[in-house]
């Protein structure tokens, strides 16, 4: 299981542009005939969609199908690591790289949790079904093409991409653009020339850089000493440097999933609020900085921009600036944000738009997920609470509602289950990811578990 998991960790298959037959670039489809030929060599039947996604089947002896539904694709790496993020080297005890916990671990340990069951003489009597879905991380593109296609959907079943115990309910996901168009400036002073930041928008911005030109003549040592002050008083990582007739001022932040913005450190917001203290020749330019940080900042619950929603079940609404993108005509600030799940997208909406209208401020929609949500002594909710407090000892946890998207939103009842235990870090969409050998032998455990009695189980059909 190990060896396979390394195997799989050495591609670095983030989604990309289409390449030939491959939809999703060639490094996600090099690991997507990597789990199918390992399905192959096992003797399971495979079933390909265009290679814009497939499954590996278990057959049953009786209708229905058990879904387990994962993912191939990865995040980009970012920078910081201490190993190799394409290593799957074993340090300690711990298998180490990009996707260990998202989701390429749970998606071995899961297929290992089926040739388990297979080299025990299990006969099934739903077949049991893991699905590869290639761009979970982006658009989801190929899990739309792959259910186009399919002919049987599963009853039920779950996907490995969250966190223990059972995740009986998901906000609702929201992606969409802040944007605004600035007026040409026509006196000479200090001119924002670019501002970048973040790689994702379901992840929390781990750099910023923004070039700044003084046509004025101001000296390069102002500059820098205002940015050791703001770096001494903020504890930060700021820097400055010259860029030929230029200055360059860079942070560093720290990454984490956009449904837990907590975990981390918004490099675009430190740097937004550098730039307050700086007085730029376009006034749009003042204007847009000014609404940032007095709108937005630091906020991860959307409490200064008009939507501070919250609910019983799910708590408060999740707010992550994820990317930023300006030029001399344009700002782009790209928002994901995570609603409760009795609420809906447009009441979010109109309450920032009531917030962003007098700056002149336009939004541009993305992304929408509906939320998901299943009621906690559900059957399949039950079933998967008993197993996961079986084989842990927790008694305590309960079911849970997470910001989190995961496929459980592609099809009717499957819900997230696992990967990541309670006591562990999370280290998804961070540097550093991994997992250690015993958390996997436990997943396989757990799954083999979930499989063979979801197989068995009774159950009528609900709705999330």
């Amino acid at each position: 299981m190990i060896d396979s998991l390394s195997q799989l960790l050495s591609i670095p298959s983030i989604a990309v542009e289409a390449d030939g037959d491959a939809p999703f670039g060639q490094e996600v489809q090099r690991a997507y005939e990597c789990m199918l030929q390992m399905g192959e060599r096992e003797g399971f039947t495979t079933w390909n969609a265009d290679n814009y996604g497939g499954h590996i089947d278990y057959p049953g002896t009786d209708r229905g199908i058990v879904g387990i539904v994962g993912h191939l694709d990865v995040v980009p790496e970012g920078d910081g690591w201490d190993f190799e993020p394409y290593g799957g080297e074993v340090i300690d005890n711990m298998i180490c790289g990009r996707g260990t916990m998202d989701d390429k671990g749970p998606v071995i340990a899961s297929f290992y949790a089926m040739k388990a069951l297979k080299a025990c003489g299990y006969r099934p009597k739903r077949t049991i079904r893991l699905i590869l879905g290639l761009d979970e991380e982006t658009n989801w593109e190929g899990m739309d093409y792959y259910l186009s296609k399919v002919e049987e959907l599963p009853e039920f079943g779950f996907t490995p991409d969250g966190d223990f115990p059972a995740i009986h309910g998901e906000k609702g996901i929201i992606v969409f653009d802040l944007v605004k168009k600035f007026s040409h400036a026509g006196e000479k002073g200090l001119e924002l020339s670019s501002l970048s930041g973040g790689t994702a928008a379901n992840s929390v911005a781990d750099h910023a850089r923004a070039v700044l030109h003084d046509s004025a003549g101001s000296g390069y040592d102002a500059l820098k000493e205002k940015v050791a002050a703001f770096r001494s008083e903020k504890g930060c990582r700021i820097n400055c440097k010259g860029l030929g007739k230029s200055f360059e001022i860079t942070v560093q932040g720290v990454s984490a999933h956009g449904a837990k913005p907590e975990q981390g450190v918004n490099a675009i917001s430190i740097l937004m609020e550098f730039l307050g203290g700086l007085n730029f020749a376009n006034d749009d330019v003042n204007d847009l900085i000014g609404f940032y940080n007095d709108h937005i900042g630091y906020d991860l619950n959307g409490e200064r921009i008009g939507c501070a929603f919250a609910d019983e079940p799910s708590g408060k609404l999740v707010f992550n600036v994820g990317m930023a993108a300006v030029d001399k005509k344009t700002a782009k600030f790209t928002i994901n944000v995570r609603y409760p799940v009795t609420m809906c997208d447009e009441t979010v909406y109109e309450g920032i738009m009531q917030v962003i209208e007098p700056y002149d401020l336009g939004i541009v929609k993305g992304k929408h997920q509906l939320p998901i949500y299943i009621p906690a002594d559900a059957p399949l909710i039950e079933t998967m609470m008993d197993i996961y407090r079986k084989h842990t000892g927790d008694l305590e946890s309960g079911p849970l509602v997470i910001g989190g998207g995961t496929y459980a939103r592609a099809m009717e009842n499957i819900v997230a289950f696992g990967a990541r235990f309670p006591h562990e870090p999370e280290l998804g969409h961070q540097k550093n990811e991994c997992i250690s050998i015993e958390s996997m032998r436990k997943l396989t455990r757990i799954y083999a578990e979930t499989i063979y009695r979801l197989s068995e189980l009774e159950i009528e059909r609900t709705t999330n």
